[in-house]
């Protein structure tokens, strides 16, 4: 019978000399591993080293051993292979593949330590196996549900995985102040480049400043912040909860028990502060950073030697004094806000650069006619759409279309866009919208875009008695700019991301932060799949080489399975794994964080893979052949 069997194998170019068995838990059939070349003495499945391939025979013992099995079944050409490193042995799965007129061996998944764990993980394997027409191609951050969190829930995962602290956490922190750890810094500082980048570096029209966080009492008296920057404090009547409401919401909104509000008295956000230690005087922190770039303004466009239209850009801390810290970062004492303030003729509202791209953007909207007749139903618009009914001009309109489009390219393609009233308007304001965001506990703003026309350049030229006027080219006259301001939370954009990016994937038994890889904490993390001298010199000198470009970490321990979940966990979205195929042809395997489908590179190719993939200038599918 065995002689039947092997004069089956000759039809397709080969001999057994010795079959190796283990079982197919799935259909209960035994998978013949034979190897090609092997001698009688070898009591094991095949090591490496082989020169020539097993072949993966698919059939009963009985139809094998009466050779009464069709060729026909025969399958891959993949089989277990154990493999001794410093005196240990480790089990893989290995394939053998033509590459001109030869066949070569090459790894596809790493077993275990034992034949039993390497079984079982192949029965998985082969368990797990979908045909091929119900494979998705691809699961990217912008086509996939998140998994709904609590604020509460998503403040604790933050703390235990090194994003944000709670500032001064060992005296029981402070209510409305927050730390970033080691992850948190490098995603909030991703986000900011990745804003800097869109809205500076990408417009010739645009630049940038950084300004004092405390600047002349004046400025603040100049802004009206100190006469109309207040809220009132209130006190739900049913539920006790204090917490505090716009000035135009009074008698309008309720608590979120039902509950009506009794106000308690009105109070202004700045934070007061002491300068100086002996003739001291009263001076405020910033409660926005418009008003250095304001007054900054004729510097600027005179050093920068900037023609109308143009804009400056800044990022900042910013504070204040709010009564009811609430909503984990949402609400805060101290937060950044990333805004410009672009300035424009007065009598221009033709926009040149408004196209057919940003006439096209789509969002769900709420107008105010809607809002005053009760409802709250959402319109999907475009930007083509709002100015067909007057409610901005182009200039407003292009720098809403290009919010839209920022939001949309970080994966954030779920915000609604609110008209103010005219009875909320912010006292500089025009014309205002909202940029909201559905966080856990609520649809709230992320971002806002104001028409602010000539009112603080004015304000500032009567308090300081310095013309704000300039000399445009273009009219040869003398002219205070209109101003339209786009304005980000960089909190509440870092919150949104990871209310968006969390998701408790079932399958893997993990979470996984699906967070866009241009913004990802950490680009790649690099394993030496073993700890072994020769893999280890290998991965780090591969970390050590994409760490120049991007921010890189390295980890040997515990399970490769462990440290794929880790990485998942904190959004890293590229793993690379160097294995016993790597110390043999330099090549390596590439994991993808949101689909876990693996490719193998050349080491030489990586770093310029790796560079497109964060760069979204090519798919993972396009990387390379899929080899799991």
């Amino acid at each position: 019978m065995f002689f039947l069997f092997v004069k089956k194998m000759k039809k397709l170019g080969g001999y057994c000399s010795l079959v190796h068995w283990i079982i197919n838990f799935k259909s209960y059939e035994f998978l013949g591993y034979l190897c090609a070349g092997g001698t009688a003495a070898t009591a094991s499945p095949c090591r490496f080293g082989i020169s020539v391939p097993l072949y993966y025979f698919l059939g009963s013992r009985e139809e094998i051993f009466t050779g009464s099995s069709p060729v026909p079944r025969l399958v891959k050409m993949v089989y277990i292979a154990k493999q001794p490193v410093n005196g240990k042995d480790y089990y893989y799965l290995r394939k053998s593949v033509r590459e001109g007129d030869k066949v070569i061996s090459k790894s596809v998944a790493y077993l275990g330590k034992t034949k039993e764990e390497a079984e079982k993980k192949f029965k998985e394997m082969e368990k797990n196996k979908q045909p091929e027409k119900n494979i998705v191609a691809s699961k990217s951050v912008k086509n996939y549900c998140p998994t709904k969190i609590s604020i509460e829930d998503l403040a604790t995962f933050c703390k235990q995985k090194g994003f944000v602290f709670r500032s001064s956490d060992i005296y029981g922190g402070f209510s409305g102040f927050w730390d970033f750890g080691p992850l948190g810094v490098e995603l909030f500082k991703n986000i900011k480049e990745n804003w800097w980048n869109q809205f500076v570096y990408q417009k010739t029209n645009m630049v940038g400043m950084e300004a004092s966080i405390i600047s002349h009492p004046r400025t603040w008296k100049a802004s009206g912040h100190i006469a109309n920057f207040n809220d009132l404090a209130v006190i739900c009547k049913k539920c006790k909860k204090a917490t505090k409401i716009d000035v135009s919401e009074e008698g309008k909104v309720k608590c979120d028990c039902g509950g009506e509000y009794e106000v308690k008295g009105k109070f202004n956000l700045m934070f007061k502060t002491k300068v100086g230690s002996i003739d001291s005087e009263d001076a405020y922190l910033r409660g926005e950073t418009a008003q250095g770039m304001f007054m900054d303004f004729k510097l600027i466009q005179q050093s920068s030697r900037m023609q109308l239209p143009f804009g400056v850009a800044q990022i900042g801390r910013c504070f204040r004094n709010e009564i009811a810290p609430r909503d984990f970062l949402f609400r805060c004492r101290e937060f950044h806000i990333g805004e410009f303030e672009f300035f424009i003729h007065p009598e221009e509202f033709k926009c040149e650069l408004l196209d057919e791209k940003h006439l096209n953007v789509s969002f769900r909207f709420l107008d105010e006619e809607t809002q005053k007749a009760g409802s709250e139903v959402l319109k999907e618009v475009t930007i083509r759409n709002l100015l067909e009914k007057k409610k901005l001009d182009e200039w407003h309109a292009y720098w809403l279309a290009e919010q839209v489009i920022w939001f949309n390219g970080l994966g954030l393609n779920e915000i609604k866009i609110r008209e103010h009233t005219k009875d909320e308007l912010s006292h500089y304001s025009s014309a205002t919208f909202d940029i909201d965001y559905e966080y856990p506990f609520g649809s709230k703003e992320v971002a806002g875009n104001a028409n602010r026309g000539q009112y603080d350049l004015i304000q500032h030229q009567k308090e300081s008695k310095q013309s704000m006027e300039i000399f445009d080219d273009k009219t040869k006259t003398k002219i205070i700019p209109r101003v339209i301001e786009p304005t980000f939370g960089i909190e509440r954009v870092f919150l949104a991301i990871l209310t968006k990016a969390y998701c408790d994937d079932k399958e893997r038994g993990n979470i996984v932060l699906r967070i866009p890889a241009k913004i990802a904490p950490i680009k790649v993390a690099v394993f030496p799949l073993i700890k072994g001298e020769d893999f280890e010199k290998i991965s780090t000198k591969i970390a050590s080489d994409i760490g120049k470009e991007f921010n890189v970490t390295y980890d040997k321990s515990g399970s490769i399975g462990r440290r794929y979940a880790r990485q998942d966990e904190i959004g890293t979205p590229y793993c690379v794994t160097v294995d016993g195929e790597s110390i043999k042809d330099n090549s390596v395997t590439i994991r993808d964080r949101d689909t876990t489908k693996q490719v193998r590179l050349k080491i030489s190719e990586l770093k310029n893979f790796i560079k497109m993939l964060i760069n979204e200038e090519i798919s993972f599918e396009n990387v390379g052949k899929i080899i799991n």
